[in-house]
């Protein structure tokens, strides 16, 4: 949530700002603005609630944009509702600081008290504004540069942030600074580049910078940058990674959404996710974090997975696998409410902790309160140099490209694919799943790409269905065993961006109370392939049947029994029951896809959602 941009250099930096929180509108925003400074006009600001074509528009009716440097915001609102005056940036009272700011300060209120008592206005509600008016009162009082007053200030609040902060005293200069939330460091030739992932600065430099935690940097023209930690003021060495992304991945590459483009890029990151790794002829899987860390696997008394929303889901599926192949004890939590129950972890433990980003705030909290109690974390993430990738003992990257969407779908495929290749691993090495099952799956898992581009050729089908359902208030979800966790998914897909009210449930647990709000206006979208639990479904499928409930089901291609009971038939490819998964979720997120385009939704952007969660 929150995207941060921001230049400094020779090129004029307002397009290479917009250009920069066009590429992060993913993350989910609610109003923008942006900051120029040249010696001759000063400090300008533009801002407002909306999108950033929003705030072109309003630039150019009475903003000129000329300047070499700038910085630039689009805002996910938690302290004051979205409108102009609560959007970034923010000015200090003397007009002379301005400050970019993604997270949140819980300590806000104190401050903003002692700050009025010492002659502080505030004209926007947001806990940025007392940040940067801070900041002030520190270099005002002590009587220093801006770096030194923003180390100062941070040790004085209490929250996350990742900030770029701008003095019109020392218009050189720029000072970024990060804790619990994103922040990357373009270096160019002469330039510098800041934002909140490497997105926007992507065609100008592959050399960057990513802030750890509690670090800040001072970003200075024709001099070097210099990382300090935030605690001590500590000089760091800075480590520039060069950038494996390229500027195609980020465009959609001629579909109308970058959501659909996500989707028909499965087959081909599931194959990445697993090339180099999964050698079925030879019967190898071979992942380094797992191999190196062999026997914390083997002798774990139980698996923890800590996750968040789709990654829950994909660690939901994991469940259902490890237990089956491996035998170890799987718990599947919440993030959200694992670092706040008191949960009893060991040192025999080992926690997985999923996240697409890599920087969600409550699995990060959920991966040091593991680590303070003993447990070995292994991330499973999909942005290379993230946060939980940092913070992690060992880990393995999904390799899916940049999820632009911000509803994840190829982030679940790739997870799921990661966390399956672990699971054989150590099903093998603990002899819990035989030879010919290991070498069975492997080659099942090795086609599975060319199986979910099968699945891919449902699209006219699912769009027909969507046509049909459109309108619905609501929508049930049914499916059983390693299906029930698509259930979920395919409810949260439909919530997420089509904004209906979805529930998903195991097809059980249907006679348990769903029952009720079943009729003719209901549709039910039951998984139900040929492998797994096909007869229980099938009775369950009756049971909506003879209560007048619209049925659309997902069957295995040739299937007759469900064909006859079902009002509308998905047909996917055959395999496994264990993995499923991979191929039952696709006809799902097309069907929620076009629902959504049909109900004229913004799908890679829905309503108050943020790809990158990065506070509570």
């Amino acid at each position: 949530m929150c995207g941060i941009v921001g230049y400094i250099g020779h090129r004029d930096a307002y397009p290479i700002v917009i250009k920069g929180l066009k590429r992060l509108e993913y993350r989910g925003y609610d109003s923008a603005g942006v900051m120029l400074y040249d010696a001759e006009t000063g400090i300008k600001v533009c801002k407002t609630k909306g999108k950033v074509l929003d705030l072109e528009a309003k630039a150019k009716d009475n903003f000129t944009t000329n300047g070499t440097i700038g910085i630039g915001h689009t805002r996910w609102a938690t302290h004051g509702v979205p409108n102009d005056v609560n959007s970034h940036p923010h000015l200090s009272n003397s007009g002379e600081l301005v400050i970019i700011h993604n997270g949140i300060i819980e300590n806000y209120a104190p401050l903003k008290e002692e700050l009025i008592k010492r002659g502080y206005t505030f004209k926007s509600d947001t806990d940025t504004e007392v940040l940067v008016n801070l900041i002030e009162e520190v270099q005002k009082k002590e009587g220093i540069k801006l770096g030194k007053a923003v180390q100062i200030a941070l040790n004085q609040v209490v929250g996350a942030y990742a900030i770029a902060v701008f003095d019109k005293k020392n218009p050189n200069e720029i000072v970024a600074a990060r804790l619990g939330s994103p922040l990357a460091i373009g270096v160019g030739e002469g330039e510098y580049f800041i934002a909140s992932d490497a997105s926007p600065f992507i065609e100008y430099t592959s050399n960057a910078i990513y802030l750890e935690d509690g670090e800040m940097a001072n970003i200075r023209l024709h001099k070097p940058l210099k990382v300090r930690k935030i605690k001590d003021d500590s000089l760091v060495d800075p480590y520039i990674q060069e950038l494996q992304m390229n500027l195609e991945q980020i465009e959609k590459g001629g579909y109308d959404h970058f959501m659909l483009k996500e989707i028909y890029e499965q087959p081909s990151v599931i194959k990445d996710t697993y090339r180099g790794r999964l050698h079925a002829n030879e019967g190898i899987v071979q992942m380094a974090g797992v191999e190196d860390n062999l026997e914390k696997f083997l002798n774990a008394d139980r698996i923890i997975i800590v996750a968040c929303g789709t990654s829950w889901h994909a660690g939901l599926v994991a469940e259902y696998i490890f237990e089956e192949f491996t035998r170890i004890p799987v718990e599947v939590e919440y993030a959200s409410e694992f670092r706040y129950r008191n949960p009893i972890i060991n040192k025999n433990d080992v926690v997985i902790a999923i996240s697409q980003s890599g920087e969600t705030a409550d699995t990060m909290a959920a991966i040091k309160l593991a680590k303070e109690n003993g447990a070995f974390v292994f991330g499973v993430c999909n942005v290379v140099g993230s946060s939980i990738s940092r913070e992690s003992h060992a880990g393995a990257y999904t390799h899916a490209g940049p999820e632009i969407g911000v509803a994840s779908t190829k982030a679940f495929t790739t997870q799921i694919t990661v966390l399956t290749m672990i699971a054989l691993r150590l099903g093998k090495a603990k002899g819990t799943l035989s030879n010919t099952d290991f070498h069975t799956y492997l080659q099942e898992l090795e086609i599975i790409p060319e199986k979910v581009a099968e699945a891919l050729e449902t699209n006219d089908r699912a769009k027909e269905i969507a046509a049909a359902f459109k309108d619905a208030p609501n929508c049930l979800y049914l499916g059983r065993g390693y299906n029930f966790p698509v259930a979920l998914e395919g409810a949260l897909k439909l919530k997420e961006i089509s904004y209906i009210h979805a529930e998903g449930y195991p097809a059980a647990e249907m006679k348990h109370g769903p029952i009720a709000l079943i009729d003719e206006h209901m549709p039910v979208i039951v998984i139900a392939p040929k492998q797994g639990h096909y007869d229980k479904i099938v009775s369950n499928i009756q049971e909506i049947k003879s209560r007048s409930g619209k049925i659309i089901a997902v069957v295995t291609k040739g299937d007759t029994q469900v064909r006859e009971l079902a009002d509308y038939v998905i047909e996917i490819p055959e395999t496994s029951d264990a993995l499923s998964p991979l191929i039952t979720t696709i006809p799902l997120q097309l069907l929620s896809y076009y629902i959504a385009v049909m109900r004229g939704c913004n799908v890679d952007q829905p309503r108050n959602l943020a790809k990158s969660v990065t506070v509570e």
